[in-house]
């Protein structure tokens, strides 16, 4: 399989030889070495945990957002879809992508690429590993926001699982893109600071409603706000309204539809 700079499409995994592991087993190898790979590294937990949990903690202990509290729904009620999002964002786009661009710059990737696994069983891979961790963040969020108050139905917890996973599959495409685009240090810089303006700005922890007018719309198509805006629609009011949904299909069709074109491998 050529392994050209310029040939960035997914193809599919080599045949495998005689007494190999299969496919299935291939993936799940290379999502569990991801998976613990970013739970162990120090700053990917500060990233995946640390910081959303100090958020969470902010938010129900402060007046932050009783403007936006809807019916009888508690501070804690509020904050914990904008803090599952802040969770996606921080695996799905600013750790796998800083991980992968990493990965890249030291020829792992090549080497993983031309492996009986593949191309597209390495992307499984870091797809099932995102969802892994993304499994821990949801339960550590859960165990901090209970004794807070939270107290969820379980209607909108089970809701919650397929907008999360769609979260996650846009949130990847574009951590992907950055980092099969850009240099690793051109990764880790452009993902961190976006990651600081969704989280401040970009309708996750605060509804669009806080922004100028003209701003306000221009950050209602960004996937981090109809993310949020999926969540809080989903725990709140136990429904979602499909601008949302539409937004984040989008963005995940469109953002792996680019990192097919343009991922460069080496």
């Amino acid at each position: 399989m050529s392994t050209s700079t310029h040939e960035s499409s997914v193809t599919a995994a080599p045949s495998s030889p005689a007494g190999a592991a299969s496919l299935p087993r291939r993936v799940l190898a290379q999502a569990r070495f991801e998976t613990m790979t970013m739970i162990r590294n120090g700053e990917q937990l500060l990233l995946l945990l640390i910081l959303p949990v100090m958020a969470l903690v902010a938010l129900t202990v402060t007046d932050l957002l009783d403007g936006y509290r809807v019916g009888d729904a508690s501070r804690v009620d509020v904050a914990v879809p904008g803090i599952l999002v802040l969770c996606v964002i921080s695996s799905a786009f600013s750790g796998q992508g800083i991980q992968t661009g990493f990965d890249r710059r030291y020829g792992v990737l090549r080497y993983l690429s031309t492996t009986p696994m593949g191309r597209a069983g390495l992307i499984a891979g870091k797809l099932l590993a995102i969802l892994a961790v993304l499994a821990v963040q949801y339960a550590v969020i859960a165990a901090v926001a209970v004794p807070l108050g939270w107290r969820p139905s379980w209607e909108a917890v089970l809701g919650s699982v397929p907008l999360l996973i769609l979260v996650a599959l846009a949130f990847t495409g574009l951590g992907m893109l950055i980092a099969g685009t850009l240099r690793a240090e051109a990764t880790l810089a452009v993902l961190n600071v976006v990651w600081v303006a969704l989280a401040a700005a970009g309708g996750v922890l605060f509804p669009v409603s806080v922004l100028p007018g003209w701003l306000s719309w221009l950050v209602a198509w960004l996937p981090s706000s109809a993310a949020g805006e999926a969540l809080r629609e989903c725990f709140l009011m136990g429904s979602v309204s499909p601008v949302p949904l539409l937004v984040l299909a989008a963005w995940a069709v469109l953002s792996w539809a680019a990192t097919v074109a343009w991922f460069k491998w080496v």
